[in-house]
């Protein structure tokens, strides 16, 4: 999860053409606790991570980082996070609001994040049939017999069964699909291998091994960075235990983004549209939804929105407050996928502004 950004900007070790860091302080926090060099030295404390236990520690470390450094105290702060960080994100926000911590919290950005599961997880049918992925009668029975969120349940061992009517959906699904697709970027290369056998993680295929994993795993690098190497051999990208998520993820974090814009903080959310997995079919309808219910009119009707000469994507603005947008060519990761058109999106949610229709 990213926390941040401080602005104004500031002098940095990592630049590159599209880092966020051009734009704004950043600190990108690893947590919770098992995730990338942060640990914990009381091994019994992984087996009670929750999502209220994360938000917890990420609270006092932003206490403890702001007592190290108060010179930014009274900068603009946004918390910012993809995928999980749809429940991470939001409900730290609300923690440092309910806190009383005058942190200066302006907004969230989060990006393909877990709103509600079953919305979320039964889009992945009608984004599979809308790509050409899977076929008309495919479709038909995972809206008549079965859907996503039931076998979604059952692959993240969220239920315990899956009835023969939805096996049957699923093994046909999967077939249709093949093993060649990577659900979180249906037009990346061939990363993903569905087996029908076997059951995966929550989000497993997001944690591939690449070039940070190997640059973070050099031994010179973990002594610069002075990152201490406690109870695990090396860097990891992911939780190594999903178990944890699956105690929350089917709690929606929606009511969170609800209460957050209630209180006058700053909504945005983006989806890159190549993600089926967190597709932008659930997500547009939950903002929707979310924009209907707190009559909020809109500002910035659906449209094409630009970076460069090139589209970026499509966009719409509720109020000042709530906004979608899609990263077009983004995947699951859309800031990997699409560093430009991603810099573009986090330029204009620093400022305020909608995003450029030409």
């Amino acid at each position: 999860m990213e926390h941040g950004p401080f602005r104004p900007r500031g002098n940095t070790l990592f630049r590159n053409k599209h880092s966020w860091n051009r734009e704004a302080n950043m600190l990108y926090v690893e947590s919770p606790a098992g995730v990338g060099f942060s640990y914990s030295r009381n091994k019994s404390f992984y087996d009670d991570i929750n999502d209220e236990v994360t938000a917890r520690d990420n609270l006092a470390f932003l206490e403890g980082w702001f007592m190290k450094f108060p010179k930014y105290r009274n900068r603009e702060l946004f918390i910012t996070g993809e995928s999980y960080a749809g429940h991470y994100v939001p409900q730290l926000a609300q923690l440092v609001i309910n806190s009383g911590k005058n942190f200066n919290l302006k907004g969230i950005l989060i990006g393909n994040p877990l709103l509600e599961f079953d919305t979320d997880m039964n889009a992945q049918g009608d984004f599979f049939w809308s790509h050409g992925l899977i076929s008309d009668s495919t479709h038909a029975l995972l809206t008549s017999t079965c859907n996503y969120s039931q076998i979604m349940r059952w692959v993240y061992n969220i239920s315990e069964s899956l009835s023969p009517e939805c096996y049957e959906v699923y093994n046909k699904s999967a077939g249709e699909i093949g093993g060649s697709v990577d659900p979180f970027d249906v037009l990346g290369s061939n990363v993903y291998h569905r087996g029908k056998e076997k059951k995966k993680d929550l989000f497993e295929e997001v944690c591939l091994t690449d070039e940070v994993d190997v640059y973070l795993n050099r031994k010179d690098v973990q002594k610069s960075l002075h990152a201490q190497l406690v109870g695990t051999p090396n860097w990891t990208l992911c939780y190594p235990d999903s178990a944890h998520f699956l105690k929350d993820a089917v709690i929606p974090s929606i009511k969170v983004v609800e209460w957050l814009v209630r209180s006058g903080i700053r909504a945005s959310v983006y989806s890159g549209d190549q993600d089926s997995r967190i597709s932008l079919i659930g997500t547009r309808s939950l903002l929707e939804g979310l924009a209907k219910k707190l009559k909020l009119k809109t500002t910035v009707p659906y449209r094409n929105w630009f970076e460069k000469k090139q589209v970026g994507g499509w966009t719409q603005v509720y109020g000042d407050i709530l906004s979608f947008a899609t990263i077009r060519g983004g995947s699951h990761t859309a800031p990997i996928s699409q560093p430009a058109r991603s810099l573009a999106l986090f330029t204009a949610f620093l400022e305020g502004k909608p995003l450029p229709d030409a």
